[in-house]
C-alpha cells in the first residue's frame, strides 16, 4: 500500500506554529503509545530546538504497559520529560503541572533572576492528527478552558487557553508532514486511524494488521476470534464467519470482516497492543 495525505490546511496550520514558536517556552508533543515514533512529526524538532520538551505517551491503555515503560526509559535518554496518561479518562494528568514545571525550571529561574515574577509558562500543544489532541486539552483544561485573545496566536485552529495563574497552552491543528519516506510509517498511521479512511483500501490494510497481528499477538487474534492460520486472508475469513460477516449463500464478507477488524483493534478490544518497539541502540 502506499499511503500519502497531506491536505492543503496542514501548510497554512504549520506557518502558524513557526510564527508562534517564538511566544513559547515549552512544546508538549501527544504522540500515540501503540506507535510513539511513528506519531511524531518530524518537523516538529526542528520547529522546537532550544525549546523545553514533554512527550505524553496518550491512548497508553490501549498499547502494552510493559512496552510503554520502555518507551517512557528510550524517550527519557534522549532528554525528553515523558508522561504516561490516557486523556480520555483522565489517567496521567496530574503528573503533567509537576512536570511542567520541572520541565521550565531554568525558564523560571531565568525570570526570577530578572526580577519577573509569576510569568506564565507558555505551552504549545502539537501532534498529529487523531492522537487525542483536543480531549487532552479538554480534560486537562476542565471547566478553567479560556480563550485569550489578546496576543498574537489566536487565528482560526489556534487557540490560546489559560490553564491556571502558572500556565498557558496554546491548542495548534494537528498536522502531518508532505511526504512518507518510509511507508511502513504511512502504514502504521493508517492502523491508529491518523490518515483519513476515506482514501485507504481497508480491505489491504485489515490484511497488513493481521500480518503484524498474527506475528506478535496470536493469541489475541484466537480470544478474540477463535482464528489462527499463518495466511491473512484465510485469518479474515475465519474472523468473517466467527463474527457473522456474510453475504448472501454464506459467503464470508471480507470487507465488512476488514471493518471490524480495524474498528475492534482501534478500540482496544483485541487487547492492548503495541504496534512499533524502542529502536535498539
Amino acid at each position: 500500500m502506499n499511503i500519502q495525505w497531506y491536505p492543503g490546511h496542514m501548510t497554512k496550520a504549520k506557518r502558524a506554529m513557526k510564527e508562534d514558536i517564538k511566544l513559547i517556552d515549552l512544546i508538549i508533543e501527544l504522540v500515540d503509545a501503540r506507535v510513539p515514533l511513528a506519531s511524531r512529526n518530524p518537523d516538529i524538532d526542528e520547529l522546537g530546538r532550544g525549546k523545553a520538551r514533554l512527550i505524553l505517551l496518550n491512548k497508553s491503555d490501549l498499547a502494552s504497559e510493559k512496552v510503554n515503560e520502555l518507551w517512557t526509559a528510550w524517550f527519557r535518554s534522549k532528554g525528553y520529560f515523558v508522561v504516561k496518561i490516557n486523556s480520555r479518562t483522565g489517567a496521567g494528568l496530574k503528573q503533567i503541572n509537576g512536570v511542567i514545571q520541572e520541565a521550565c525550571r531554568e525558564k523560571i529561574e531565568r525570570d526570577r533572576r530578572r526580577g519577573i515574577l509569576n510569568r506564565p509558562i507558555r505551552a504549545m500543544v502539537v501532534g498529529i492528527p487523531n492522537v487525542g489532541k483536543s480531549t487532552f486539552i479538554n480534560s486537562f483544561a476542565g471547566k478553567a478552558c479560556t480563550k485569550t485573545g489578546n496576543k498574537p496566536g489566536v487565528t482560526k485552529g489556534n487557540q490560546w487557553i489559560r490553564l491556571n495563574k502558572n500556565v498557558e497552552l496554546l491548542d495548534t491543528p494537528g498536522i502531518l508532514w508532505p511526504k512518507f519516506e518510509d511507508q511502513q510509517v504511512g502504514l502504521l498511521l493508517a492502523f491508529i486511524g491518523s490518515i483519513n479512511d476515506e482514501i485507504l483500501n481497508r480491505d489491504e490494510l485489515a490484511l497488513e494488521l493481521l500480518k503484524f497481528l498474527r506475528a506478535h499477538y496470536a493469541d489475541a487474534l484466537k480470544e478474540r476470534y477463535q482464528a489462527d492460520s499463518d495466511d491473512a486472508l484465510e485469518l479474515l475469513g475465519q474472523i468473517a464467519r466467527v463474527r457473522g460477516c456474510l453475504m448472501k449463500g454464506g459467503e464470508a464478507d471480507y470487507s465488512k470482516a476488514a471493518k471490524l477488524l480495524i474498528d475492534d483493534f482501534r478500540s482496544g478490544k483485541l487487547g492492548r497492543i503495541t504496534l512499533e518497539f524502542p529502536p535498539a541502540e
